[in-house]
């Protein structure tokens, strides 16, 4: 039964990332639940789906995720599957430059078939900082 709960829960998490990615707001919304916590890079609450994309909007003119791996478990404790994505994001800054290997990772707790949480983490602010001549380029 637990396999069958881990599979769901990772179906959940690609359908969500499918349609959060598409700006698909009111699509995202329907794997999440009443009151999902939304915690995104430099530990930014967010209301909902639609605030990711409008806080990257600030911060990219384009950007994808190309996910690399998927990993699952039943974490007994909290009563949820536990996902994790791991990847890398492309698309292009502001100023139109390109950039791909930017790596994230995705957090989700998934209850009864439904995103309770998520965080997200990646890059970005290091290499903007890099960027902008205030750190050195990450690795």
């Amino acid at each position: 039964m637990t396999d069958d709960i881990i599979a769901e829960a990772k179906r959940v998490v690609a359908a969500y990332l499918e349609r959060s990615m598409a700006k698909d707001a009111d699509g995202a919304r329907g794997y999440m639940a009443p009151g999902c916590e939304i915690v995104f890079t430099g530990g930014r609450r967010m209301d909902g789906p639609e605030d990711p994309p409008a806080f990257n909007a600030k911060r990219y003119a384009s950007v994808q995720k190309r996910p690399l791996r998927t990993d699952a478990v039943w974490n007994d404790e909290a009563g949820a599957v536990h996902v994790w994505t791991i990847g890398h994001l492309y698309g292009s800054w502001p100023d139109g430059a390109a950039f791909d290997g930017n790596r994230y990772v995705d957090f989700f707790a998934v209850q009864d078939g439904l995103i309770v949480r998520t965080e997200v983490w990646n890059d970005s602010a290091e290499i903007l900082l890099a960027r902008a001549g205030l750190a050195e380029a990450p690795l």
